[in-house]
């Protein structure tokens, strides 16, 4: 859904939520996430990692700034559009290769 369309107090489907579309919500689907609600806590490049492996190929890297934003709108953030997130997934994927993130599979914060 586009994010200006999004009224928290409606999500209920993975539809609803901010940047998602049939197509994502397949693959979060595939994840075992079922419900908007099981996103909450998760690690967003965990989850890309977890899709990589599920589908046996790299998935866009657009699709990570898809999964942080929607992780970041269920644990209270205002929806923002995917692209929103594109500096701090460069930024953390940067750390990642580095070496400099104490864990991969987290955000900074996490």
């Amino acid at each position: 859904m586009h994010p200006e369309k999004v009224v928290r107090d409606g999500v209920k489907q993975l539809t609803d939520l901010p940047n998602i579309g049939p197509a994502m919500a397949r693959d979060l689907i595939a994840l075992g996430i079922q419900q908007p609600a099981q996103l909450r806590g998760c690690s967003p490049l965990n989850l890309y990692q977890r899709l990589c492996d599920i589908t046996g190929k790299q998935q866009d890297p657009c699709v990570l700034d898809v999964i942080m934003s929607i992780i970041a709108f269920v644990e209270g953030g205002e929806p923002q559009p995917w692209w929103h997130f594109t500096a701090v997934r460069k930024a953390l994927l940067t750390r990642q290769a580095a070496g400099t993130l104490a864990c991969p599979c987290l955000l900074p914060g996490q």
